[in-house]
């Protein structure tokens, strides 16, 4: 046998249903990319009155509460100038695109964030504001080519950056990162804190995959990294883009076998300790730690474990 068969990770197709609710992946729009490309079909989805026209400045747009959260639209003429991100059409063909450009003062509204809105919109809302979250980030942090060192110009709808000097296109970048509910032998989910974390706060483990790696092969070693634990039986349960800033969050499930000892990496992992579902419980009604919030997927893939919502978890 050769040695790399001896340490291959024990990969299974899922044996459960896939996670049903997770914030940032519930866009339900058609995003038209066959679309991006036609400038005349672009332009006349543009200033077709039916548009609807949000505005996004550093990762936020303006929000309305009444009679609950809420995107705040115009219509194409009244929307501000600056780059214009095509988002996609509803079912009646209505086209919706943000703008890239100052948030405009409004009575009844206010400038609000996926961090604070995302898991309160609507689905549509949530998977507009998403969108338009990722694509900002990434033109603002890519102005200039890569080859060549000069500007860039947005193409494609806003789904493109194009340099006029070489003719060479750049793409938004997404990085994949795996998150993974350890659970043991006796069904035990093992939860950790970061150094930087508050000290009540904890959360599952969670990595960026490697060059070369497979996502199975990422859960495997991060966890090997982080608390010193070999597991097997990894099992995908589903994803949700985080463009905060740029990164998609790949959810697993693995089991670590009995007798191993923690060894927390002292670099990523401040703590770390196994918690029955009593015991998480008790933890968390008593304020001794606090659950990740409902926007992550960590607190989705916990409470699929803990079978409900957790106790702090605050209501919709």
């Amino acid at each position: 046998m050769r040695d790399d068969a001896k340490i291959r990770p024990a990969v299974q197709a899922p044996t459960e249903p896939m996670l049903e609710w997770l914030a940032l992946a519930r866009g339900t729009l058609d995003r038209v990319a066959e679309r991006r490309r036609d400038r005349e079909w672009v332009e006349s989805a543009w200033t077709d009155p039916r548009t609807r026209v949000f505005t996004i400045e550093g990762g936020r747009a303006l929000v309305s509460y009444d009679p609950g959260p809420a995107l705040v639209f115009t219509s194409p003429a009244q929307a501000p100038e600056g780059e214009r991100y095509l988002l996609g059409v509803d079912d009646e063909g209505v086209a919706y695109f943000a703008v890239r450009g100052e948030l405009p003062a409004m009575e009844g509204a206010e400038a609000a964030g996926l961090r604070r809105v995302g898991a309160l919109l609507g689905d549509q809302d949530s998977g507009l504001l998403t969108h338009a979250v990722a694509l900002e980030y990434w033109h603002s942090t890519n102005p200039f080519c890569p080859r060549c060192g000069g500007p860039t110009e947005v193409t494609a709808a806003g789904h493109v950056r194009v340099c006029p000097a070489d003719g060479s296109e750049q793409f938004p970048r997404v990085d994949p990162a795996v998150i993974m509910l350890v659970r043991d032998d006796r069904d035990r989910v093992l939860l950790a804190r970061g150094p930087s974390w508050p000290a009540d706060r904890r959360s599952i483990l969670a990595g960026f995959v490697e060059p070369g790696e497979s996502l199975e092969q990422a859960v495997v070693r991060e966890v090997r990294e982080e608390v010193g634990l070999t597991v097997g039986d990894v099992r995908y349960l589903g994803s949700q883009p985080w463009p905060l800033p740029r990164s998609l969050m790949l959810g697993f499930f693995a089991r670590a076998e009995g007798g191993q000892e923690l060894r927390p990496d002292a670099e990523e992992i401040e703590d770390a300790a196994w918690y029955t579902r009593d015991e998480l419980r008790e933890a968390l009604e008593s304020g001794r730690i606090v659950s990740p919030g409902p926007l992550s997927i960590a607190s989705q893939l916990i409470m699929r474990w803990y079978g409900g919502p957790l106790p702090d978890m605050p209501p919709f």
